[in-house]
Formats: structure tokens, sequence, C-alpha cells
């Protein structure tokens, strides 16, 4: 399973590979995505960025014009690009590749899978989650990725499941957002919104897939 020391040599290498950026830009944008996963992007200045890539403030400043600009025009496009169809791809090697003998144990799969990786990327995916709130194109080429790489993973498995009984005869669509909107929302509740909780990690996986199983089965 990846962890965020995959995630972050991924982002670095395609900021290695990218021929366009100066030697100075490549460790500009090197130091920003290893301070941002570190510390988050709020917590993360432009002279701490600067002193970890061993260059002038103003150098920053003069490829970006502010920190956001920074994340925006550089890291996010590495992440969209090159990073999350390489996850996409690993999520469906993972768990749905994978054979099981009821759409429960399909469920707490795929639940337990997300919250391992959220585990152990929290800092990188609370970056991403925050600014898919903001940025239209980055919805876009998410939901491009999701479409290519997962969406027919997981047509798949529900008509299965449909034919065998186990999930009620609904649109696919509507099946997928109830399984996304309840674990999205427990990840983020968990790892974003409320972290320093007294959580029941297994427990509450395991009342997450019974409401999800309530609704459509």
């Amino acid at each position: 399973m990846e962890n965020s020391n995959d995630i972050l040599t991924q982002m670095l290498e395609v900021a290695e590979q990218d021929k366009k950026m100066s030697e100075k830009q490549k460790k500009i944008v090197a130091a920003a995505i290893e301070l941002f996963a570190e510390r988050g992007f709020a917590a993360t200045s432009t002279s701490e960025i600067a002193k970890r890539a061993g260059v002038a403030e103003g150098t920053i400043f003069r490829h970006y014009k502010t920190k956001k600009d920074l994340l925006t025009s550089i890291t996010m496009p590495i992440m969209i690009e090159s990073v999350a169809p390489f996850l996409a791809r690993n999520f469906v090697a993972e768990v749905f590749e994978q054979e099981y003998p009821d759409f429960r144990t399909f469920l707490m799969a795929l639940v337990r899978n997300r919250f391992e990786f959220a585990r152990e990327n929290s800092s990188v995916v609370k970056i991403y989650m925050q600014e898919l709130l903001y940025h239209d194109e980055m919805r876009e080429q998410f939901s491009k990725i999701f479409m290519v790489h997962v969406k027919g993973q997981f047509d798949r498995i529900i008509n299965f499941y449909k034919e065998r009984g186990e999930i009620n005869d609904m649109p696919n669509s509507t099946i997928m957002r109830a399984l996304i909107t309840n674990i999205i929302g427990f990840l983020i509740t968990r790892f974003m919104i409320m972290p320093q909780a007294n959580w029941e990690d297994d427990a509450e996986i395991e009342r997450t897939v019974t409401c999800i199983l309530n609704g459509i089965s």
C-alpha cells in the first residue's frame, strides 16, 4: 500500500523530469511539496520553502507571484497528471481485482483500503481535499481520473452483486454516490475535522459499512 514517501517520491520524480523548469525551480517545487506534506499548506511559509530549497526568497517570487500560485501552478498539475492516475491504478489492483464472498466483504475491503491510505497520507490528502473545493479544473481532472480508472470497476462489482440479489436494483450512479459520499464523509471527519477525537477506528469502519448496506441492500 502506498505511503506518503511513495507519493512524494512520485511527485518529485515528475518535477525532476520536467525539462521546462530550471534547476532552481525544481528545487523550489521539491521543497514546497515536502513542506506542504509535512506541515500543511497554511503552516508553510515561502521563507521556509526558500531555506529548504537553498535559494533566496525573492527567487520564489520571480517564478511564482504567491505561495498559492506555487501550489496551483506546479504542485497540483504534478499530482493530477502523474501521481493521481498511479494511485488510482494501485487502488483498483488492491481492491477491485480481488475476489470476495459477498458484497459486505468487498465493502469492508474498500473502506479499509481508503482508510489506511488516508491515515498514511493524511498531510498530503488534506492539501488536495482543501484545494478541490476551490478549483474547478482540479475537480474536473480528478473526475476524469475516476471515470478512466475506477468507474468501470465499480460498475462491474455493482452489477455482479445486483445479480446475486445483494444490492437493490437502483441505478449504478445512485449506488456509487451512496458509497462515495459515506466513505469520504467518514474520512474527512476522521482525519480533517475531528482527528483528535477518541475514535474506535475498527468499530467506526464497521458502522460505516452497515450504514451503507442498510441504504442499498
